[in-house]
């Protein structure tokens, strides 16, 4: 029966949407590591090392926006190599979001490569901090910075 057989005022079922998006667990894997990389960057310091790890960390978030997260260099070692070690799960989420992270992941570690390249001093370890601070949130509680701000800002351009 189509919209146009219906009687009128009867209710039309909702379509639901076949599953799609990303396993959750993918993007907080990815937090984990980026929590790692860039706790040994605060380690480094304002050297040369530091300046370069960080520029790592910065490569990582690229592959992330450019690709997606499940399309990045730790979406694919977390598809190939973990998933298989977890129990399976049905529950997904809109790859939007995290995306938007690794936009904001690398505007951080973009800009303090970008100001330690030009000598401004603690520019690594303060992005790296911040770096720090929003990956240990995802990886241990679940709750992407990121992502709230993408939801935030949707909120914001979408209002009536």
């Amino acid at each position: 029966m189509s919209p146009l057989d219906r009687p009128e005022g009867e209710p039309t079922a909702p379509v639901r949407p076949a599953v799609t998006g990303i396993d959750p667990r993918g993007p907080r894997f990815s937090a984990s590591v980026t929590a790692v990389l860039v706790t040994v960057v605060l380690l480094l310091g304002d050297t040369t090392a530091g300046l370069v790890g960080l520029a790592v960390v910065g490569l990582l978030f690229l592959t992330g926006v450019v690709r997606g997260p499940a399309g990045s260099l730790t979406g694919i070692v977390f598809r190939r190599w973990v998933l298989r070690h977890l129990a399976p799960t049905r529950e997904r989420e809109d790859p939007r979001p995290p995306r938007f992270a690794q936009v904001v992941g690398l505007t951080i570690s973009a800009a303090g490569v970008g100001l330690g390249l030009l000598g401004v001093a603690h520019a690594v370890p303060i992005a790296a901090s911040l770096a720090l601070v929003a990956s240990f949130l995802n990886a241990a509680f679940g709750y992407c910075l990121g992502c709230e701000m993408y939801l935030l800002g949707r909120r914001l351009v979408t209002r009536p």
